[in-house]
C-alpha cells in the first residue's frame, strides 16, 4: 500500500474484540480548562501563521506540532516563552522556520501520523521560561481511564469561537478505541487506530479545541500525545483525537533531529 511516495505496511492487532490498523504508514481550543501560571509549561510553542497551531520544543532548535497545521516557512513563526497570545513578553523568544517536515505517511483522509518536526533558524536560550520537553521512552499505549492534561491557546467556548488570550489546560480521561469507534461516537468514521488516542470528559465539557492542535497530551507528567483533531468540541459523542507517540512515531523524530548540525540552520 502506498500513500505520499511512501510504502508501509498494515499489521493487524486485536483490542477487546476489535481490528484495530498498527504503524501503517481542523485546528483545535481548550474547553472547560483554567489558565495554567505564566510560563510554567516552558515547552509549549505558539506558531503564528495562516492558521494558529501549538507545539512543543523537544531539542533547542526543534519543535514537535501536528502535520495537518499548515506552514508557510516565509511567514510563520514560533514563539517560546509565552503566556499571552497576543502581548509582548520580556520571555519570550521569538524565531522562524528552516524546515517544515510532516510524517511522510501522514493522511489528511484518515488523519493518521498526524506529526510534524518544524527545525528553527536558530536555537533557544535555555532558562525557566524555556526548556524543552523530553520524549516519551517507550512508545507504550496509554490505558484507557488514564488522567491526562491538554494544553493550547484555542477557543474556549463554541458559540463564541474566541481564541484564549492566555495559555490554558484541561484535564481529560483516556476512552478505550472500542468505545471512541462505537456508532455512538465516531462510528468509525474516521477509525481511530493504534497510533490515535481518544480522550474526553464522559459527562462532555472538556476538550480540545480550534486553535489547540499540535499541542501536547500530557499523562503522568509525560509527553505521550499531540493534539489532532475533533469533529464537535466538549462534546460526549465527540472526544478529542490526539496522535499517540508510538515507538514508530519516536524512531522517527529521533532520526530526523538527530543529526543537525549549525550549518542545518541557514536552510531557507
Amino acid at each position: 500500500l502506498a500513500n505520499s511516495g511512501h510504502f508501509y505496511t498494515h499489521t493487524l492487532k486485536f483490542e477487546n474484540g476489535l481490528i484495530l490498523f498498527l504503524d501503517t504508514c481542523m485546528d483545535l481550543d481548550i474547553i472547560g480548562g483554567y489558565e495554567v501560571a505564566p510560563h510554567s509549561r516552558p515547552f509549549m510553542a505558539l506558531i503564528k501563521g495562516q492558521l494558529n497551531c501549538g507545539g512543543n520544543l523537544i531539542k533547542k532548535n526543534w519543535v514537535l506540532t501536528a502535520a495537518h497545521c499548515s506552514i508557510n516557512k516565509r511567514t510563520a513563526t514560533v514563539i517560546i516563552g509565552a503566556h499571552s497570545s497576543s502581548k509582548k513578553e520580556k520571555e519570550q523568544q521569538i524565531f522562524k522556520i528552516a524546515k517544515a517536515i510532516p510524517h511522510p505517511c501522514f493522511s489528511h483522509e484518515n488523519k493518521e501520523h498526524d506529526l510534524q518536526l518544524l527545525q528553527l533558524k536558530g536555537r533557544m536560550k535555555i532558562n525557566k521560561a524555556v526548556k524543552p520537553i523530553n520524549l516519551p521512552s517507550g512508545g507504550v499505549d496509554i490505558k484507557s481511564r488514564t488522567k491526562c492534561q491538554a494544553t493550547g491557546w484555542g477557543i474556549t467556548n463554541n458559540e463564541q469561537r474566541k481564541l484564549s488570550d492566555t495559555l490554558r489546560e484541561v484535564n481529560v480521561t483516556i476512552i478505550d478505541r472500542r468505545t471512541c469507534n462505537d456508532q455512538k461516537h465516531y462510528n468509525y468514521n474516521p477509525l481511530i487506530t493504534m497510533n490515535m488516542v481518544c480522550a474526553g470528559d464522559e459527562k462532555g465539557g472538556k476538550d480540545t479545541c480550534a486553535g489547540d492542535s499540535g499541542g501536547p497530551l500530557i499523562c503522568n507528567g509525560e509527553l505521550r500525545g499531540i493534539t489532532s483533531f475533533v469533529k464537535k468540541c466538549g462534546t460526549v459523542q465527540y472526544p478529542g483525537i490526539y496522535s499517540l507517540l508510538t515507538k514508530h512515531h519516536l524512531l522517527w523524530i529521533k532520526k530526523t533531529i538527530g543529526g543537525d548540525s549549525e550549518a542545518d540552520l541557514s536552510v531557507a
